[in-house]
């Protein structure tokens, strides 16, 4: 019986790089370590691959963990080409980037004292209420710019909210012609925010406009990669993307904390999708299981760090 490659002991070193520390962690190959390396192989040729269009899916509170600076810097490099977020990450992307903050706060602590307060907490972040005020003052002003006769689809609003934004994830897709859908857009505040703007305003929000768009994006891909950070609405819409086309996903990478085997999207292991004919068959694919505020970072440092060798 060959037994494949061995493991070999991590050593580390003073000074050493992301990318090095990813390949030792390669060398012992066990457990979501092994993963994290093969994610960062796999993400590497999806970004070396010109003829790839590349797919991004973005759940979870990942723009009030820190994390949207990621995603920024990868659209402004290039290396996003369709976005697909929750409408919760495009709030706390748009509340940052009107210059409003995040606090370090704890999850040991009095959530009715926080109410009282005026603070609301996600784990151990804390977000005070007046965030929100200049969020709802900037979207409504927004949305009264606009043409109270117009039909948006979802992705349109929110390139429209962009162009109106100094920074972040929306201003730079807008800045790259990059196109973000949010197919749970009424779960957030924006779609609280749309509605109320609606009760005195003619504007129509067309849920299913942005289809066509997505789908001509899947049909024309020579190739196509996909990248989960979570799972939720993100993931099923874009790996529904590929069900009436005649391919799959070539390269998908997920990273998830939840488990398979409760029957949940967000735990469904990509080879389960490949059963679907969402990933293509000779797909290569991997979920890293793990906390996505390190195992992105980390994911994305490396291959960085290999493709600035070019």
């Amino acid at each position: 019986m060959d037994c494949g490659e061995p493991v070999y002991q991590v050593r580390l070193k003073p000074g050493m790089s992301v990318g090095d520390l990813v390949e030792e962690l390669g060398r012992a190959g066990a457990y979501n370590a092994g993963a994290l390396y093969r994610a960062v192989n796999i993400y590497e040729h999806m970004l070396r691959d010109q003829k790839a269009t590349r797919f991004f899916g973005l759940a979870g509170a990942m723009v009030p963990a820190g994390m949207g600076g990621i995603i920024t810097d990868l659209i402004e490099k290039g290396y996003i080409d369709v976005l697909v977020s929750t409408g919760a990450n495009c709030v706390h992307d748009i509340i940052e980037a009107l210059g409003c903050h995040r606090y370090h706060g704890t999850s040991s602590c009095s959530d009715i004292e926080l109410r009282r307060l005026s603070i609301n907490r996600i784990y151990d972040v804390f977000l005070p209420d007046e965030s929100f005020t200049r969020f709802e003052e900037f979207i409504q002003g927004t949305l009264h710019d606009l043409s109270s006769d117009s039909v948006f689809t979802i992705a349109g609003l929110l390139s429209a909210l962009g162009k109106k934004l100094p920074s972040g994830i929306l201003a730079t897709a807008e800045k790259k012609n990059i196109p973000v859908f949010s197919p749970a857009f009424q779960d957030s505040m924006l779609g609280l925010q749309y509605w109320l703007f609606t009760q005195t305003h003619h504007a129509v929000l067309d849920a299913a406009g942005d289809m066509k768009d997505l789908l001509d994006r899947c049909f024309n891909a020579d190739h196509a990669g996909a990248f989960f950070v979570g799972g939720g609405v993100p993931k099923n819409f874009i790996l529904q993307s590929m069900l009436l086309t005649p391919k799959g996903f070539d390269y998908a990478i997920q990273l998830t904390g939840d488990r398979p085997d409760l029957g949940g999207l967000s735990g469904a292991t990509l080879d389960e999708a490949r059963s679907w004919g969402k990933l293509a068959e000779d797909a290569v694919s991997v979920t890293v299981y793990g906390d996505a505020t390190i195992t992105l970072p980390l994911l994305v440092a490396a291959t960085l760090e290999r493709l600035s060798h070019d």
